[in-house]
């Protein structure tokens, strides 16, 4: 009876590892107003390379998307420069370094800076992307997943953070 105890409590206790290593963010369209329907899940898990975003995504505009992770839990609006807006709640980008400057995944800027997020022709992101200055999942607990409108070349000219557009969807990354 201790074996099959043991056997239960050691498959328990992997099982709690596992899981520990990857989250299922579950992704909202975002608007001034608040969040709004689900448009799927995104998986993160730890590689020996980095973190991998594996997205399975529906209904965003084609194209590539900025895609970071920001500071604070909350895809809620916010006011920002007098005006409601979409996620300002979940604050800026991911820096515990408190660097200045946007400078893409590889090198030194923001930790939240993550690869661009593709999205095909029907509206479909299903392309994984890796982060490999992010190397646990627990570092980016309790932060926001974000997608941006429009592309991001990762510099802060001639517009700051990339000059992504408007924040379109949202999740939070369950701690």
């Amino acid at each position: 009876m201790k074996l099959k105890h043991c056997i239960v409590m050691c498959a328990a206790l992997a099982a709690g590892v596992a899981q520990a290593a990857e989250r299922e963010v579950t992704m909202h369209k975002v608007s001034a107003e608040g969040k709004h329907e689900t448009i799927g899940v995104v998986r993160i898990s730890e590689t020996e390379h980095g973190l991998l975003f594996e997205p399975n995504l529906r209904g965003l505009e084609p194209g590539l998307h900025g895609f970071h992770v920001h500071q604070n839990p909350s895809c809620e609006p916010a006011e920002k420069d007098g005006d409601m807006t979409a996620a300002a709640a979940a604050g800026g980008h991911y820096t515990p370094e408190n660097a200045d400057q946007h400078e893409g995944p590889y090198a030194d800027g923001h930790m939240g800076d993550l690869p661009a997020l593709y999205v095909d022709e029907n509206g479909n992101a299903e392309h994984p992307v890796l982060a490999p200055r992010l190397d646990k999942v627990s570092t980016i607990a309790d932060r926001a997943l974000m997608i941006h409108a429009g592309g991001d070349n990762y510099s802060d000219q001639p517009e700051s953070l990339g000059g992504g557009g408007a924040r379109v969807a949202c999740g939070v990354i369950s701690g």
